[in-house]
């Protein structure tokens, strides 16, 4: 059997600019319309699908597996806009970054406060610093 994630959807207060947010930093291509939802479509098949919603929004977590190169790239656009930056899921160490299991992970917001996290190589893979 193969199951694989398809797509998620995103609640946003305003979904042009949350998805724009993400496709600028990123690097991605600019996102697709799909019904209600602006579609972010990511190398893996997968997609996060953001609509605008007018409820509280619950912030999520999504995690994003990057090159070395991609990693540094990205992470010149997070400081290049002054985004605040964690070396944790919890925001305890402020203005660092991680090397968990030999690679490099950054957590910052999303507009909508949704938590997005940069990472260079699966947990348990390495050294846990």
């Amino acid at each position: 059997m193969t199951i694989e994630l398809n797509h998620t959807i995103v609640a946003a207060r305003d979904k042009r600019a949350s998805a724009m947010f993400l496709t600028d930093l990123l690097g991605l291509p600019a996102p697709t319309s799909f019904g209600p939802f602006l579609v972010v479509s990511l190398a893996n098949g997968v997609s996060l699908d953001f609509v605008d919603t007018g409820e509280d929004i619950r912030p999520q977590h999504y995690a994003f597996l990057v090159s070395d190169a991609e990693f540094e790239t990205i992470f010149d656009r997070i400081r290049a806009q002054d985004l605040q930056y964690w070396a944790d899921p919890f925001k305890q160490q402020p203005g660092e970054t991680n090397t968990r299991d030999g690679g490099h992970g950054v957590y910052f917001d999303d507009p909508d406060g949704h938590v997005l996290e940069l990472l260079t190589r699966p947990y348990g893979t390495g050294s846990l610093t």
